[in-house]
Parts: structure tokens; sequence; C-alpha cells
């Protein structure tokens, strides 16, 4: 089964991005930011509680130290102390999910992070250390340093699809500073290929494979609730059921 994720609870203070109760419905995870990309305590609760009235599984969204840029510039970090600094972020969210009585079901690095995860083993390897120690999966791109680190260290990883960016030649994905509109039946189309096929077309036209066992729609896309309905409904029944009811 199939399951569809998105990036939430990046609004902080009294800027809103994105509709994340809106896209509930057609998202079965929801990858929740930790407050160094975006975020804040207010809106990690409440995007808790979001995830917990639709029993939507919830991971932790940690990023770069780098709220300015949301989380989207690289910057260079020792192992350990990425460790610290993704711990710190785990370990927040994670006390608002004890409240709630939700566990912790992921982590996903964000942004310029996910990126340097792919192509860094010492990056991956911090990732590696903090999933290890909460014993949860990882998401990440296959093909990559995160299945490689992931899988050496005999961490679950999951591997990720992206229904709003972009792929280049090599099956990497090609990540933008502001996400464009998406067109809903494209990505939906473009979904149901990687899913049945295990192809996506690239920038060039050509085609590459393509793994998947969760697609993500990025919550500051313009159109993100279009375009996960769209893909709800075309992927149907391979889509995985809701979790069970939270106690």
């Amino acid at each position: 089964m199939i399951n569809i994720n998105s990036d939430m609870g990046e609004s902080f203070g009294i800027w809103k991005l994105g509709d994340d109760e809106a896209l509930m419905p057609y998202i079965t995870e929801a990858n929740i930011a930790c407050g160094f990309h975006a975020s804040d305590p207010n809106h990690m609760r409440m995007t808790v509680a979001l995830a917990k009235k639709y029993n939507i599984r919830v991971g932790a969204h940690f990023s770069l130290p780098d709220l300015q840029g949301f989380g989207r510039r690289e910057m260079k970090m020792e192992r350990e102390e990425l460790f610290n600094v993704i711990v710190y972020q785990v370990g927040a969210l994670k006390s608002f999910l004890d409240m709630a009585g939700v566990p912790l079901n992921h982590l996903k690095p964000h942004g310029a992070l996910y990126g340097m995860a792919a192509r860094q083993s010492d990056i991956a390897n911090a990732i590696a250390d903090v999933a290890l120690h909460y014993q949860v999966p990882v998401f990440g791109l296959a093909g990559t340093c995160h299945e490689q680190v992931y899988t050496e260290r005999e961490v679950t990883f999951v591997p990720e699809f992206y229904a709003d960016l972009d792929y280049d030649e090599n099956g990497g994905l090609i990540i933008t500073r502001n996400h464009p509109h998406t067109d809903p039946d494209d990505a939906a189309e473009k979904c149901l290929r990687a899913v049945d096929d295990g192809k996506v077309k690239t920038v060039n036209g050509n085609w590459v494979s393509a793994t998947v066992n969760t697609i993500c729609v990025h919550s500051d896309t313009p159109n993100a609730v279009e375009v996960a309905r769209s893909v709800r409904e075309k992927l149907g029944d391979r889509v995985a059921s809701p979790s069970p009811a939270y106690t």
C-alpha cells in the first residue's frame, strides 16, 4: 500500500503557510516542522492536534538551523553537532506527541538537509544515529545515501516520491526555493506511473526508475490541496488506510 505525506505545521507566529486542515483528508502521514526552518510551539501543538483528529500518522520534519532561509540553504556542520540539532527538534515535537497520545511514526529531513543526506554519508549517518535512538523509519530518496546508509545501519528506509517536484536524468530531485503551481492531473498521472510502472519522466523527457512507498505533496505548493486530492483519487485503493484512532 502507498502512503501520501505532507510537510506541515510550517506557519510561524502570525504568518500562515499552507492549509493543513484542508490537506488532512487526502493524506495518511504528516511531517510536522520542529521550529528550525518553520513552526513554533503553538503551531506544533495545533498541528499534532489536527493529525490526531484525522487519524494521521506523524513524523518529525527537522531541518538545519535556518529559519530565515526556510531550511533551504546548505550549512557545514559536523556529525555530532548535527545529531544534537536533530535530537533537539525531534524531542520538542515528541513532547507534544506524548501529551496528545500520538506515537512518533517516522523522521524526515527537510530541504537542504534532505539533499545533503542524499549525497553525503556523514550527514545520513547523523540522521541514522537519531533514528536508531527513537527506533523509527526515515523517509528518503531511493538510490542515494539515504537508502545506502539507513539500510546498512539497519534503519527502516521509506522510499519517497514527490508529486510536485521535477526529476533530473539521474533520478534526483530538482529543488527550488519556492514551489510553483502544479497541475493536479499531471501530478496524479505522474504518481500513478511511478507506483504502477516504477518510472518517472525527467525534465528532458526521458524515463528513469522510481521507487515509491510514500508520496509527498508540499503544503506550500500554491494549490497543494487540489494536487493532494487529485493524487488520492487517482491512486484509489492503492492508498493505505488511516491510522487506528489514537487513544
